[in-house]
């Protein structure tokens, strides 16, 4: 390992390991799909659109050939596209070493799931939630296995499980309150699995990881960040896609991690830099919400865990 700063170079090989991962076709999945392939492992591109997640395969063919890579088709926001995907990859690998939950939504104007749910919270967690317990057999009985959970800087921004409202039907819908709220989430449910799988004595361990301010497509909704001065700020002050994959990569594949740790950039306020070890808020630990979010999460997507 890297004395100082802990990079790409650093990933073990990652050969006879197959990893999913979700919202891979572009950013943070994009570049943590590369890299893991360009180690030998097994990728499985689980992503919305698949014309856009094959064309970004042939880009990481080409980056390493001989990569094995394939594309699966996957809409967090769908229950029935989640069931749906999860059965095919279920059968397609019955072992499974790494399922890192990656998509997201970020600040899109107020839209709901095909099921109803608010857009933020229904993608970046409840689709999640949904995926790993139907999944989570195929890693239970692999050494070595990992569900890495991306969260943000944001679940500390505005942010609270608002039992009374999850879905932002009685109050005014606020963008960065409901990203909060859905990074939040993210967090909580893997501190809650992981204390479920090391009652069981899984093998399996959760991990969480957050990308520090990435420039990528997920910022699109941000006021104002398509203008040039914005833009070229943005590039000076915020990590690159390649950089913000490390926090995810490092969760992913080094030795040295346990479960229920959580990894994010080293610079000032986390906002970016290389991967360490950092915390997350008092909220975050919870066990009580972190409980009562695992049950209202089983209700609402009918997806009962095998821990």
């Amino acid at each position: 390992m890297s004395a100082q700063k802990w990079t790409e170079a650093d990933v073990p090989d990652q050969s006879g390991r197959i990893a999913i991962v979700t919202g891979s076709n572009t950013g943070l999945g994009f570049d943590t799909a590369r890299v893991l392939a360009q180690h030998g492992a097994q990728v499985v591109m689980a992503v919305r659109d698949t014309a856009k997640g094959e064309a970004a395969a042939a880009e990481i063919r080409r980056a390493a050939p001989g990569a094995e890579v394939t594309v699966h088709k996957l809409d967090l926001g769908s229950l029935a596209s989640v069931r749906e995907a999860a059965a095919e990859l279920g059968s397609a690998y019955p072992r499974i070493d790494l399922l890192i939950n990656n998509a997201g939504v970020m600040y899109p104007p107020k839209q709901t799931t095909a099921d109803g749910f608010e857009l933020q919270f229904g993608t970046n967690h409840l689709g999640h939630f949904a995926l790993t317990g139907l999944l989570l057999d195929n890693l239970l009985g692999v050494d070595g296995s990992r569900v890495v959970v991306v969260a943000s800087v944001a679940h500390n921004i505005r942010a609270k499980i608002a039992f009374d409202d999850l879905q932002w039907e009685r109050r005014r819908y606020e963008r960065v309150a409901s990203y909060g709220q859905s990074k939040l989430a993210n967090l909580m449910f893997a501190y809650e699995l992981q204390r479920r799988l090391a009652a069981a004595g899984a093998k399996t361990i959760a991990v969480a990881a957050h990308p520090g301010v990435s420039d990528t497509e997920l910022i699109r909704h941000v006021p104002g960040s398509s203008l040039p001065g914005v833009k070229l700020i943005s590039g000076l002050l915020l990590n690159s896609a390649e950089m913000g994959a490390l926090a995810t990569l490092r969760a992913a594949t080094d030795p040295s991690v346990i479960g229920g740790q959580y990894y994010g950039p080293d610079g000032f306020r986390e906002l970016r830099g290389n991967p360490k070890l950092v915390s997350s808020s008092n909220q975050s630990h919870d066990r009580n919400v972190q409980q009562r979010l695992w049950a209202v999460s089983e209700e609402l997507t009918g997806v009962k865990f095998p821990v």
